[in-house]
C-alpha cells in the first residue's frame, strides 16, 4: 500500500483512551462492511468491485471508448452526483491543467446534466455546433430531472447534426441492466449500453462503467486505476486490526473529533487538479453520513489559493473544523526559480528551489499554523498523481466512509433526504401526480 496516513497533528485534541475505546467498534464496522452484513448491505457490491470487473467488460469499455473517441473532438458526459463526479475527479486529476487549450489525440471531456442552467446549455450547444462530439448519458432510471433534460436536448442536437443513424454511433448509455426509461430508449435506438450494477450506489460507482468509460475516452489507463483499487481492497481485507490499517485509523480519529464537537471536516490539497476529487469526497461522505440529524459536514478547499479567502476563518474562526490534507509527494514536472539580477521581488533566495518544493514547504507551514490555531490536522499522502494511486485513494475513501458511517450508526448507503427538493420542485412545476 502506497498511501500514508498521519494523525500526529490531531492528537493534541484526542485522548489515547478515546482511541482505545473506539478501536473495537472500528474493527467491527470494517468486518461488517467486508462481510456485507450491515445496514444497506444490498448496496455493498463496491466492496469487492475492483476484483469483480471482468476482463471482457474492461475490453468492451476500451473498445467502445476508442471507437467513439476517434469520432470526437469532444465527449459530453451527461449525469449528476455519482453519475459524473467520480469520472470528473479522475479525469481532471490526470489531464493537463489547461486541457481545453491543448490539442491531443483524445477528445476533451465536457459535462452536462449536473445543473439546470439555460445559459450553460446554450453555451455548450454553441461548442457542439462547431466540434464533432459524442455523448455518454449516465442514469440508472433515465428520469432524474437534470440529466434527463440535458440528454433530451443533446439527443435532438446530435440527430439534427449527424442524422438519426449517425447519432446512434455517437451516443452510449450507462444505465440499469433491465428496466427504466433510459434502458428502454437505449434498446429501442440501439445505443451501446453498459450496466450500473444493482448493488452499487451512484457515489460508489466510479469503478463501474459509470466512471471507467468516460475515463477511458479521455485517454487514461483504467486497468491501472482498477489495479490500484484492487491492491487497496486486498490490503484492507488482510489488515483488519486498528494498528495495521489506516482506514480504521482515519475513521476512528474523525469520529472522535466529531464527538468532541468538531462538526466540519475540511479536505484540502495544495494541488489544484484535485479540486474535483475533493468534490467527489464531499458527495461520498455528505450523502453517506448526513442523516438522522447526524454526520460531519464535508467541505473542501484548494491551498494556497483558498488561504487568501478562507485562511482567516480557519485560523481564528469558530472552532468547529478539523482538517484533512491530501498531500502529493512528487510532481511530474520541474519548474525552477530563475535568477533575477535586480531582485526587486526579493525572491533570489529561492532561486535554487523548485515550485513543488516551495509548495510542500507552504503545506507544512500551513499545517503548523492551523495546529497552533487549535485546528486538528490529519494528513493522507500519495507518492504522485497517477491512475494507480487514484485507484488506491478511491477505495481508501470508500471504505473509510463505510466504516465511519457504521460507527456513527447510520446506513451509509441510502440517501432519503435527496428526494425532498425533488418533491417540491415537481409540485411547483405541475408534474402530473406530484
Amino acid at each position: 500500500m502506497n498511501i500514508r496516513f498521519n494523525n500526529q497533528d490531531a492528537l493534541f485534541a484526542v485522548e489515547n483512551q478515546q482511541i482505545e475505546n473506539l478501536k473495537p467498534q472500528a474493527e467491527a464496522a470494517l468486518q461488517t462492511a467486508l462481510n456485507k452484513t450491515g445496514r444497506g448491505n444490498d448496496f455493498l457490491g463496491w466492496v469487492t468491485l475492483p476484483n469483480d470487473v471482468s476482463e471482457a467488460e474492461i475490453a468492451n469499455i476500451e473498445q467502445c471508448a476508442a471507437r467513439m473517441a476517434a469520432l470526437s473532438e469532444v465527449v459530453v458526459v451527461v449525469g449528476i452526483g455519482g453519475s459524473y463526479l467520480g469520472a470528473r475527479a479522475v479525469i481532471e486529476a490526470l489531464q493537463n491543467a489547461f486541457a481545453p487549450y491543448v490539442k491531443g489525440k483524445f477528445p476533451h471531456i465536457l459535462y452536462a446534466g449536473n445543473n439546470i442552467s439555460e445559459d450553460y446549455l446554450h453555451d455548450l450547444l454553441g461548442v457542439l455546433d462547431n466540434d464533432d462530439y459524442s455523448v455518454v448519458v449516465i442514469s440508472k432510471s433515465g428520469t432524474t430531472t437534470e440529466p434527463a433534460l440535458a440528454f433530451r436536448i443533446l439527443k435532438q442536437h446530435c440527430e439534427q447534426k449527424y442524422g438519426v443513424e449517425g447519432a446512434k454511433q455517437r451516443i452510449a448509455a450507462i444505465t440499469d441492466k433491465a428496466r427504466g426509461a433510459l434502458k428502454t430508449l437505449a434498446d429501442k435506438e440501439g445505443y451501446p449500453t453498459f450496466v450500473i450494477p444493482d448493488d452499487v450506489g451512484g457515489r460508489y460507482s466510479v469503478l463501474t462503467p459509470v466512471g471507467l468509460l468516460p475515463i477511458a475516452m479521455a485517454g487514461f489507463n483504467i486497468r491501472q486505476l482498477l489495479q490500484g483499487a484492487k491492491d487497496m481492497q486486498k490490503f484492507v481485507a488482510e489488515n483488519v486490526k486498528y494498528d495495521q490499517n489506516p482506514v480504521l485509523q482515519y475513521a476512528t480519529i474523525r469520529n472522535i473529533l466529531y464527538q468532541k464537537g468538531l462538526k466540519v471536516e475540511l479536505l484540502t490539497s495544495f494541488e489544484p487538479q484535485l479540486f474535483y476529487f475533493i468534490e467527489w469526497f464531499k458527495q461520498l461522505f455528505g450523502e453517506s453520513e448526513g442523516k438522522e440529524h447526524k454526520g460531519i459536514f464535508p467541505a473542501g478547499a484548494i491551498f494556497s489559493t483558498d488561504l487568501h479567502s478562507l485562511g482567516q476563518y480557519i485560523q481564528e474562526g469558530t472552532r468547529q473544523i478539523f482538517e484533512t490534507v491530501l498531500a502529493v509527494e512528487n510532481a511530474h514536472h520541474r519548474v525552477a526559480i530563475p535568477d533575477d539580477a535586480e531582485n526587486l521581488d526579493n525572491l533570489n533566495y529561492l532561486q535554487h528551489r523548485t515550485i513543488h518544493e516551495i509548495n510542500q514547504i507552504a503545506r507544512k507551514g500551513t499545517c503548523l499554523a492551523h495546529v497552533d490555531g487549535q485546528v486538528p490536522n490529519l494528513c493522507i499522502t500519495v507518492p504522485e498523481i497517477n491512475e494507480y494511486h487514484l485507484g488506491e485513494l478511491i477505495y481508501f475513501f470508500e471504505m473509510s466512509c463505510a466504516v465511519s458511517g457504521y460507527m456513527l450508526d447510520v446506513n451509509p448507503f441510502d440517501q432519503p433526504g435527496v428526494e425532498a427538493y425533488k418533491k417540491n420542485m415537481f409540485r411547483l412545476l405541475g408534474k402530473p401526480g406530484a
